[in-house]
């Protein structure tokens, strides 16, 4: 006999649904024949490498003649991860109840564990933030205002060819020492605000902005000054001032795991006045690296010599890092993106998140983890970032594997089984404060890789990772789609600079061109302004739940509700057209995007396409 005695993506078998807040009882029922005799149920549950308790089920009632309902409450204390797994009595011995896959629990003597996620209810993520759009800006490749710029350093490549092929030469031993620059500043993107704003953007996330050898800046040279290519700090407050009378703010990106070797804290070449750590063991910035032998060996983020690591949990470093950040916050900056937050210490992730909040209370704290950011475990330990006083939320890798990956393979139930994963582990408050992407400036243009095609630098630079018509017809439609999801899905979408454009690339530098100006593909351009529209005209998209309507056959659909507001998307990634049969809760809904309507009971859906229907 086939059956399932407890499943915790069902709210009849545990509610509340997902994380729950430290003092917040939850409700567990397991389901049970009744031929089996059972005489008890418990729980077996224990905090994260601690040891396991039981708590006592009771018996609820039987449901028709077969089934007996056991209910067991269990309110946790203390935040932290809990993982948890049922026993079970009967006249011939005791069996577990443990998690085979996708919620679902199976009668074993050994097995898997659920995991329950306990928060911290006081600590919210601030309001602004929901139900907005993020933007993602590379700043020397948005746009170039033109304007003059001064104590630009000679040694830089300074092009006049904006959209020209980004510029890669590694040395003989694969590094790049020399680095391109079209112009892009922050002058250039006050100038196109008025375009973000068509778009619905509520928030800009600019990459790097502080003074560095390099056009990515992630080796940072200064972090109290604006590059100069990019402007100054006026710079800065006027595109705030600008941003914020539009309804937009403004994040900056957080390099705090190392610096630069060319900075002034290092100052491996002499560049800068102050005395660097790699100049004398006397220097302020000395216990701030990590030398093995100074000065010429010293640990390197990820073994690249001109990014010196550094040691976060220096508490001279930590003070200024978080006095720094405090600084930008008061010229009108709104909060931080912490770039491998996985490598920063629980204490650095304390102390800068309380400065944060003791600044600008709804300032806005996110971290790039690729993983799982609930049950992360790194350096040997697993890490607190959601639980509550860390940060606010961080950026969805998973859900943007689960849509390309969608959109690739067409695996309906892969793709429902991830959403509902991360839905199920993640703290509410951090659900609806996601970044939820689907290209950075880490990976190869969301165009390129939907088809497949070979975005290797060496490949790319062959000319053979380039598009044909064909493959670009078929990106086009599957990136309109993949839109539709990343809009649609719990989270605030972050629209990667030129994605909506439909520009291509493949690995960095080639993901980092400049912004096609004049040149942008319309019709793309249109539907992202679509969706902008749809997502910031409902407050279903800001905090409403999620509510999984089926997944199969290449399909899925999804609703999102809150109170009188509701939209349904449903997403066809086969590569022939569908009539979906609509459940009878979801007629009333006006088709807003896409499709078409044949009756009331049935949507039709392009190949590779998507609708959204709304009240």
């Amino acid at each position: 006999m086939f059956y399932i005695p407890y499943n915790s993506r069902k709210d009849y078998h545990k509610t509340p649904f997902g994380a729950v807040g430290v003092g917040e009882a939850v409700t567990f029922r397991v389901i049970l024949p009744r031929e089996f005799g059972c005489r008890g149920v418990r729980l077996a549950v224990h905090a994260d490498g601690g040891d396991a308790v039981c708590a006592d089920g009771v018996w609820e009632r039987m449901e028709g003649d077969g089934e007996e309902w056991w209910r067991i409450v269990w309110t946790p204390q203390k935040t932290g991860l809990y993982w948890y797994s049922f026993i079970y009595d009967t006249d011939f011995g005791s069996m577990r109840i443990c998690h085979a896959e996708n919620g679902i629990g199976r009668i074993v003597r050994d097995g898997g564990e659920w995991q329950l996620t306990v928060y911290d209810p006081q600590v919210q993520s601030p309001q602004w933030i929901k139900g907005g759009i993020l933007y993602q800006i590379f700043p020397d490749r948005f746009r170039a205002s033109g304007e003059a710029k001064a104590n630009v350093p000679a040694a830089r490549v300074l092009r006049d060819d904006w959209g020209g092929e980004p510029m890669w030469e590694p040395d003989a031993l694969g590094r790049i020492r020399k680095y391109d620059f079209f112009g892009g500043d922050l002058a250039g993107i006050r100038e196109k605000l008025p375009y973000l704003q068509s778009l619905g953007v509520s928030c800009i996330y600019l990459n790097p902005i502080f003074e560095a050898a390099s056009n990515h800046r992630y080796d940072t040279a200064d972090y109290e000054a604006i590059d100069p290519l990019l402007g100054t700090a006026d710079d800065l407050r006027a595109l705030c001032d600008d941003a914020h009378a539009r309804g937009m703010r403004i994040i900056l990106d957080g390099v705090f795991s190392h610096t630069g070797d060319d900075s002034r804290y290092f100052n491996k070449y002499g560049h800068y006045p102050d005395t660097g750590a790699f100049q004398s063991k006397n220097s302020p910035y000395y216990p701030w690296y990590k030398f093995r032998t100074w000065p010429q060996s010293y640990e390197c983020w990820w073994g690249i010599d001109i990014l010196p690591e550094i040691r976060e949990e220096n508490a001279d470093y930590c003070a200024y890092i978080t006095n720094m950040a405090r600084a930008w916050l008061r010229i009108g900056v709104d909060g931080w993106r912490l770039d491998v937050a996985d490598e920063l210490p629980d204490s650095f992730l304390d102390a800068f998140y309380a400065a944060v909040k003791a600044e600008k209370p709804d300032s806005y704290v996110i971290g790039e983890v690729w993983e799982d950011a609930s049950s992360k475990i790194s350096y040997g330990t697993r890490r607190r970032y959601l639980l509550g006083g860390q940060m606010d939320s961080v950026m969805n890798y998973p859900f943007a594997d689960a849509v390309l990956r969608f959109m690739q393979t067409g695996s309906a139930e892969r793709f429902m089984d991830a959403v509902l994963t991360v839905l199920e582990n993640y703290p509410p408050q951090s659900i609806h404060a996601l970044m939820n992407h689907i290209g950075t400036h880490d990976t190869a243009r969301v165009l390129t890789r939907l088809v497949g095609s070979d975005y290797t630098r060496a490949a790319w630079r062959a000319g053979s990772g380039r598009l044909s018509g064909e493959q670009r017809a078929k990106a086009l439609a599957l990136l309109r789609a993949a839109a539709v999801l990343q809009y649609t899905l719990p989270g605030v979408p972050c629209v990667y600079y030129g994605d909506e454009a439909g520009m291509e690339g493949g690995e960095d530098p080639f993901n980092r061109g400049c912004y096609p100006w004049g040149r942008e593909d319309v019709s793309l351009l249109e539907h992202y302004r679509a969706l902008g529209a749809l997502r910031r005209g409902a407050a279903c998209f800001a905090d409403g739940d999620f509510v999984p309507v089926s997944a199969t056959l290449g399909c899925v659909a999804f609703a999102r509700v809150r109170g009188d507001s509701c939209a349904l998307t449903i997403v066809n990634r086969n590569d022939h057209p569908i009539d979906y049969y609509l459940p009878a809760q979801w007629r009333h809904l006006r088709l807003a995007l896409g499709g078409s309507r044949p009756n009331d009971a049935t949507v039709r859906l392009d190949a590779c396409g998507a609708v959204i229907l709304m009240n």
